[in-house]
């Protein structure tokens, strides 16, 4: 009598062993197909075209930057964008903007990134989502040497001092918000802040840290106006257009990656972009 009922208590723990089994690989095939469903539509299509369309701004020095002299491109986010693109084994495809319509260019979907040093603005968020930053810069001041009455970044906000910016760029609200007596200038291309610069029609313009480094490099009438104490921080970040959140989620697993990895650091470094790279995760 006793053996059928052993028997029978073994019989019922394997049938339990198999259904905590069967349980367990049903729930094993759901992960992977959730998983498999959490590539989001924008990545599907960028695989099934072979190609990742990326958003820059040519006349970015250090970021995204058309060498006059060679014809390429250089720069941290050159280097990252081809990175990206190997990361989802797709060639890249650079599509031209600046900082005046590039919202309106990733809202028409004329590309599925911009990856050129965007600014994080609280303007911005309405029409864009942004990844997790990876750049951080105070700003500067770009003066000509002749310039008597400029000679430090506080001296600036005085009467008579008109001080130019790029239409559209984070240094516009800062100066906007900030300036007390200075005049405030805005163009809308970069090269006019110069141009208004040299030609004494504005006194000083407003940049970060990249471009001090094309201004520094490139012209020998420069003076750098730097703050004796950092200005509000400029966040840089990557850019998408609104309602992706998978994709969104995606590209931040990337700057995850290039921050501990050593990819951006290794970019930071060749562009001299280093001090400003926010290295850790």
């Amino acid at each position: 009598m006793k053996q059928p009922l052993t028997q029978g208590l073994l019989s019922g723990k394997k049938t339990k062993q198999l259904s905590f089994s069967l349980v367990f690989l049903l729930l094993l095939s759901l992960v992977f197909q959730n998983s498999a469903l959490a590539m989001s539509e924008r990545e599907k299509k960028i695989k099934e075209a072979g190609k990742l369309q990326v958003c820059i701004w040519p006349d970015y020095f250090s970021i995204s930057y058309r060498n006059i002299k060679t014809g390429l491109l250089e720069g941290i986010d050159i280097g990252l964008s081809q990175e990206f693109a190997k990361d989802l084994g797709v060639e890249v495809e650079y599509i031209a903007t600046h900082f005046g319509i590039f919202m309106e260019d990733i809202q028409q979907e004329k590309c599925d990134i911009a990856m050129f040093g965007v600014g994080i603005t609280e303007d911005r968020v309405d029409f864009i989502d942004y990844s997790e930053p990876y750049l951080s810069s105070s700003m500067y001041g770009i003066a000509n040497k002749n310039n008597p009455m400029l000679d430090s970044w506080e001296s600036m906000d005085q009467p008579g001092v008109i001080v130019c910016v790029q239409k559209g760029t984070y240094m516009e609200g800062a100066m906007r918000n900030s300036l007390k007596h200075a005049e405030l200038m805005t163009v809308i291309k970069n090269s006019q802040r110069e141009i208004e610069v040299r030609s004494g029609r504005a006194d000083v313009f407003i940049t970060d840290y990249p471009y001090v480094q094309k201004m520094l490099q490139l012209y020998d009438w420069t003076k750098l106006l730097s703050p004796d104490q950092d200005t509000d921080q400029i966040q840089y970040a990557y850019a998408i257009k609104k309602g992706q959140p998978e994709w969104l989620e995606r590209i931040n697993t990337f700057v995850q990656e290039i921050k501990t990895d050593g990819r951006l650091k290794h970019y930071a470094e060749k562009n001299n972009l280093l001090p400003i790279a926010l290295i850790k995760p």
